[in-house]
């Protein structure tokens, strides 16, 4: 049985340890595009020549991009070597010419001046013989040592005896160790360069090729649709390789950020602060909302696709699919055509940017798709809502409940594009795709009313884009207002306190006098009583002093 990993969770594997007796099976291409630098595809051929993993079961492909002398095999390079011309310039193209050649289960990226250890590959391949929808990807350690040569490279036991000092792609190392070693990495397909990373030969089935347009960025870009195709990243630091010089974004980091993130931008949604613009529309969008025409009537459907498009969530397309290659108008009797909703459908939304017409429902490669039955409409901010719950708890799947009879359920569903097409990678022959993702990603319940999903007909109207663009304003100028009077109120209660604090201040200032009056009052009170003391002595003695008259009787 296929191994179910948790969200990027690859500690449930457990890879056997380099050099110990596991018995490899699975063929791999290490496929290296390649431009002029003779010199360096020699050393990186030699090191590949002395590899771990079985020779019987690895080929290299080696892409000439149009080199001008051309490059050649060396005579110190693995068994199975094959060199081809991609004269069409580009490292896409020639990686996609090695792509469609190769051969084997897992497909191994490398560049023409990167140098492998020696279990590098078998430190790939370990992994890949647990799953068959994992993407490895090498740490990697820039050198400027002199070049050997490549009998040196062929001979030694250490690479690190050529190439050290080195120092260590900080960027991914930095990503591992923020993340947990992915663990918790929203976005683990970053990890993904061409340099040294392997994946599934299945998964570049469902991904597809390279994008030939991404003149930079095409590692991101196609890590982004390997992740869409149900990927695991696992970043391996026993899969070590040395790059022969600085890397490009080592050199020219600001001008190639400059040109990758005008490019990533269009076609990997999961980079959501680079789509600063409120309502443009991108390459692939964020939400992919399908919704069958055929399932209901003309005003059922453009209740429920106009309602999507009417939305806080902008970054989304609608998916209608019907039978439209088949439509035929009917020019005499129009009213009795009895296709005639779906032709109104077809006039209705053929030149709306955010709808595309199609005859069903392919894969796709936005992160989210919403399934949504018509008849059924959400409120403004009802995607926006589903969203954040799917991110928040991150669920594979959020199913909505609309409706409730005794013929069934009526539903919506958010659904997360990793979560299912991983799903159908693992899932037993006659297993329900919900399932696997409930228990690979998890599944979750929302009521519809409470997050506002209405029938068409108690649907609110929408309002008007000018309208609430005033409402907007005044709302605005109100907070405006209230802001100014706060720091009105703000600035009065600040001259109260200062006005109390001197009030304080002064209370202070007069029990302090009152102390004062009341000890001089004291010692007046104690002066007065002295002097009472003193004239009533002197009476008393006045009174001794007098002599004594005796008066006759």
């Amino acid at each position: 049985m296929t191994p179910r990993i948790r969200g990027n969770d690859y500690t449930v594997l457990q890879p056997p340890a380099l050099g110990s007796s596991w018995t490899p099976r699975l063929r791999v291409s290490v496929v290296i595009p390649a431009y002029a630098d003779q010199v360096k595809l020699d050393l990186t051929l030699a090191g590949l020549a002395r590899q771990t993993y079985p020779a019987d079961l690895l080929e290299v492909i080696v892409v000439d991009n149009g080199s001008e002398p051309p490059l050649r095999l060396p005579e110190i390079r693995p068994r199975d070597t094959r060199l081809l011309v991609c004269a069409a310039p580009g490292r896409a193209r020639a990686r996609n010419t090695g792509l469609a050649a190769a051969t084997g289960d897992v497909i191994h990226w490398m560049d023409s001046d990167v140098v492998p250890e020696p279990e590098e590959v078998e430190a790939h391949m370990r992994w890949h013989h647990l799953a068959p929808y994992l993407s490895v990807t090498s740490y990697l350690r820039f050198t400027t040592a002199p070049l050997p040569c490549p009998a040196d490279v062929a001979g030694t036991d250490d690479l690190a005896k050529l190439f050290e000092p080195a120092e260590p792609h900080a960027w991914i190392e930095d990503l591992v160790q923020r993340s947990d070693g992915l663990l918790r990495s929203p976005r683990p397909f970053s990890i993904h360069i061409g340099g040294a990373s392997s994946v599934s030969a299945r998964l570049f089935e469902r991904a597809g090729p390279m994008d030939p347009a991404m003149i930079l960025g095409q590692d991101t870009e196609m890590g982004y649709r390997l992740a869409q195709a149900g990927a695991v990243f696992i970043p391996d630091p026993q899969a070590r390789a040395y790059h022969l010089g600085p890397s490009m974004r080592m050199r020219d980091s600001a001008p190639i950020s400059r040109v990758s993130h005008a490019l990533v931008t269009d076609r990997v949604p999961g980079y959501r602060w680079l789509r600063t613009h409120p309502s443009r529309q991108w390459k692939i969008p964020q939400v992919e909302v399908l919704v069958d025409a055929t399932a209901g009537s003309y005003d059922d459907v453009r209740a429920t696709v106009d309602g999507v498009l009417a939305g806080t969530v902008t970054d989304l397309a609608v998916v209608l699919t019907g039978p439209w290659d088949e439509l035929a108008p009917e020019q005499r009797a129009p009213l009795k055509d009895p296709r005639l909703d779906l032709v109104l459908l077809r006039a209705h939304y053929t030149h709306e940017g955010r709808v595309r017409l199609a005859t069903t429902a392919s894969d796709t490669q936005s992160p989210y798709r919403l399934r949504i039955p018509p008849g059924w409409v959400p409120e403004e901010d009802s995607l926006g809502r589903l969203l954040d719950v799917l991110r928040g708890r991150e669920r594979g799947l959020v199913s909505v409940l609309l409706a409730e009879d005794p013929e069934g359920v009526t539903a919506a569903r958010l659904e997360r594009t990793e979560a299912f097409s991983r799903a159908a990678l693992v899932a037993e022959e006659s297993e329900d795709l919900d399932d696997a993702v409930d228990e690979m990603f998890g599944t979750y319940w929302v009521d519809g009313e409470t997050f506002g999903f209405r029938a068409a007909a108690e649907a609110p109207a929408y309002v008007n884009p000018r309208t609430a663009y005033r409402k907007r304003v005044q709302a605005q100028a109100e907070v405006e207002r209230l802001t100014k009077e706060v720091e009105r109120l703000r600035g009065q209660v600040t001259r109260w306190r200062d006005e109390a604090a001197r009030w304080r201040k002064s209370a202070v200032e007069f029990r302090r006098e009152i102390g004062t009056l009341r000890r001089q009052v004291s010692a007046l009170r104690g002066q007065i009583s002295a002097l009472h003391r003193a004239r009533s002595l002197r009476g008393i003695a006045r009174g001794f002093s007098r002599p004594f008259t005796f008066k006759k009787t």
